[in-house]
């Protein structure tokens, strides 16, 4: 862990699973993407290749877990998943259901607004996310 990166600890995170090696939380704070998740690895590593293989399966199946569930409950109109880790080097995934009335669809999250966000997302999606995953991981 590194004091001062924001990733190594959970600080104010909606956490909706986690294990050992990993954690899924919800972000809040992006307006632009309001139905938004990252897994985030807890040991400080940068790239995908710092795990072994079978971290690599483990952490891409929390991944694909998250994607799976967040089409299930808010059938967006894509799925955007993305790894950079430019800013902040800690192994994380970006999980972002993307919808044609959102701000800024078809062009990434990050670009600037072509419109007035007219997205209207059921009030319990996250917890509706989040059954979902804690039943996949049961069974599992």
């Amino acid at each position: 862990m590194m004091s001062d990166c924001v990733l190594c600890a959970e600080f104010g995170e909606e956490v909706l699973f986690k294990t050992n090696h990993w954690r899924i939380i919800v972000v809040h704070d992006d307006v632009k993407a309001p139905a938004f998740c990252r897994v985030i690895w807890h040991n400080h590593v940068a790239e995908m290749t710092d795990l072994s293989p079978d971290e690599r399966t483990e952490f891409m199946n929390a991944v694909y877990a998250v994607e799976t569930a967040m089409r299930e409950v808010l059938q967006p109109a894509k799925i955007n998943l993305a790894s950079l880790g430019n800013v902040v080097p800690h192994l994380h995934w970006h999980i972002i259901a993307r919808f044609t009335e959102d701000a800024c669809f078809p062009a990434p999250i990050w670009a600037n607004a072509v419109r007035e966000s007219a997205l209207r997302l059921p009030e319990n999606w996250v917890q509706q996310v989040q059954q979902k995953l804690i039943s996949y991981f049961q069974a599992a």
